[in-house]
Order: C-alpha cells, then sequence, then structure tokens
C-alpha cells in the first residue's frame, strides 16, 4: 500500500530463511478493522509505504540453521508481533506491550505475499483438523483469549459484550467457552446479532431496545459481572462504564483512536474495576488452537467472504460498502 486506498503488486526474490528462521509459503490472509484504518490513511502508529498482511495461515516450506521443531509441510500461523527483549515489559513476561512494538502489516513489513520468512518463535503449529481458512482466524481469536483472559475467573459470570463484529463475536464465544453463565451482545447491526445467535448467544438490538431494558431482560438486577468494550469508539467505552453495576469490571478490547471522557467520579463511587487488553501471547494462540479443536468456538459464521490475492483491494471495497454484512473477508492466496 503506497499511500491510503492504493496497492501495488511487485515481483520479489523468494526469501531465503537465516538462523532459527523459517520461509512460509502464505495460504490464507484475514482482513481486519485495523487494516481498514491504513486503508484510510488514518491509523496512528502505520506510515506508508506498508505491505500488509498479519492474520494467516501457512504451509512451512524451507527451514533456516537450527530449527528443529518444525519440519518442511507443517501447517503453521504467525504471531505477528516484533519486540526488542530489552525493555522492561519484556524483561518481565510482557512482551506483548513492549515499549518498542512492532506489528507487521503496521510498522513493520506485513505478510501478504507469497512467501514470507518469520522467527521460528513466532509460529504455532495447526493440527491437521483446523483448516487454513480458520487458521488465519486463529490471531483474532487470540484476542479474545487475551482478552477473557484478562479476567482470571470467569465461571458463572454474567457476561455483556458491547459490539458484535467479528472480534466481539469471539470475545463473547470465548467468554462462553471459559465458563459464563450468560454471555449477551448488544449490537446495531440485524446481520450481527443474527450471526451472534446462530453461534448460541443472546443478544440484545440497542437500536431497538434501551441498552437498560435488555440488561435487565436478561441478567436481572445483578445485571452483567464483566462488559466487554469491543467497538474502540468513544461513545462505547463511555456506555460500558455508564452500565456497568457497582463493582463490576470493563475490559476495553476495542482500539479508541480518540481521546475518551471517562466519568472518573462514577468510576471511583461504583468501586469500578477498568482494564485494557492489547494483543496476545504465544499461550493466547495456543489457547485459540485449542478452542478450535475442541469445537468450543464457532469461525465459519463469520468468514463472509473469500477474495483472490490479486484483488485485494476488492476486500477493502466490500468491507466498506457492505459494513452491515459482511463480517471476516478473507484473501486466497491460490
Amino acid at each position: 500500500m503506497t499511500q491510503p486506498g492504493t496497492i501495488e503488486f511487485h515481483e520479489t526474490d523468494i526469501p531465503e530463511p537465516g538462523e532459527r528462521q523459517v520461509q512460509i509459503k502464505i495460504k490464507k490472509i484475514g482482513v481486519c478493522g485495523s487494516d481498514i484504518h491504513v486503508n484510510h490513511g488514518t491509523h496512528p502508529y502505520t506510515s506508508f509505504p506498508v505491505v500488509q498482511g498479519h492474520e494467516v495461515s501457512a504451509e512451512v516450506t524451507k527451514l533456516g540453521t537450527g530449527v528443529t521443531e518444525y519440519s518442511e509441510g507443517d501447517r503453521v500461523t504467525v504471531q505477528p508481533q516484533v519486540v526488542c527483549g530489552r525493555c522492561f515489559p519484556c524483561r518481565n513476561g510482557m512482551y506483548h506491550v513492549c515499549e518498542d512494538l512492532k506489528v507487521m502489516g503496521f510498522q513493520t513489513t506485513g505478510m501478504a505475499s507469497d512467501y514470507f520468512v518469520v522467527d521460528a518463535d513466532w509460529l504455532t503449529r495447526l493440527p491437521e483438523g483446523i483448516t487454513y481458512d480458520e487458521g488465519a482466524m486463529v490471531e483474532p481469536l487470540a484476542v479474545a483469549v487475551h482478552a477473557v483472559r484478562r479476567i482470571r475467573d470467569l465461571e458463572g459470570k454474567n457476561v455483556l459484550v458491547i459490539g458484535g463484529g467479528p472480534i466481539g463475536n469471539l470475545v463473547a464465544q470465548t467468554a462462553k467457552a471459559f465458563g459464563a453463565e450468560k454471555v449477551v451482545v448488544s449490537e446495531l447491526s440485524k446481520v450481527r446479532l443474527e450471526m451472534a445467535e446462530e453461534v448460541g448467544l443472546h443478544t440484545i438490538n440497542s437500536k431497538e431496545e434501551d441498552l437498560d431494558a435488555g440488561i435487565n431482560r436478561h441478567f436481572g438486577d445483578r445485571k452483567a459481572d464483566v462488559i466487554f468494550e469491543c467497538v474502540g469508539s468513544s461513545y462505547t467505552v463511555a456506555q460500558a462504564i455508564e452500565k456497568a453495576r457497582k463493582g463490576s469490571t470493563v475490559v476495553v478490547v476495542g482500539v479508541v483512536s480518540a481521546l475518551t471522557e471517562v466519568n472518573m467520579g462514577f468510576v471511583q463511587d461504583h468501586e469500578l474495576t477498568v482494564m485494557g487488553s492489547a494483543m496476545y501471547q504465544s499461550s493466547d494462540f495456543d489457547g485459540a488452537v485449542k478452542l478450535i479443536t475442541e469445537k468450543k468456538v464457532q469461525l465459519f459464521p463469520l468468514i463472509t467472504d473469500h477474495v483472490d490475492f490479486e484483488a485485494y483491494a476488492d476486500a477493502y471495497t466490500l468491507i466498506e460498502d457492505e459494513k452491515d454484512r459482511v463480517m471476516k473477508v478473507i484473501i486466497d492466496m491460490e
């Protein structure tokens, strides 16, 4: 992407793996909301030109020296972070919030290419039962796993998810898989509400029903123990805090690009816990693969469209023009 909305294709040499690196052949690429921000030129941490692609599935095609845990032909996905390994977060088990974090497709080269070379430590193996389409969904599912794990124990909890897009849907499914008593998705889009119901979730159509009334209908006066905000707008962040029951927790999962006014007096008086959730770690990728393998989440209903690699820009057009229908667009590499 040379500038917002402009994609060019170039023939390049096939990259060779170095020490502890693996050459992979990309099979599928998922397109997400952050990619759309780049396409608009509004992503705050991305400059041009940039090769996108951070949700992928792939086949191992060549091993660099020192790689013994993978073999040619293995099916994998990639954790797309590049970290410094030296800062305080990296040294203390929090590399996913590295002080110099770079993400493939945003601050460093992404994987929208036939072949790519990556450090072996950033690969996650895909069991044979997982398709390449599902493999490209491991990354967004890992976002959901990480967010849900921010709550140490969801067993028996009431959960409200604000936003029924791909991440919101996956957070809701993951919360249910982690033992939540009741999971409800609040959403404006009728199609997304139907999709949430298709995968076994309860819903509130917040365009037609007052959110307070919907919360009371589903949860009674106990309301929600945990609210996951999965839209990323200033309005829905404020809404999540406003609708939170005293003593409950709000987890901000959506990427909020604008400054947001928060009623801190309300947070203090209601003794709320408000926390963020950013990206994931390798254990979250493993958790995502486990959920898929154990069939505790449904991914195929979320994949609404496929686009050929050579028509990459059409994925953005689909998402823009049919945003009420389109959930996840997958780029087919072959």
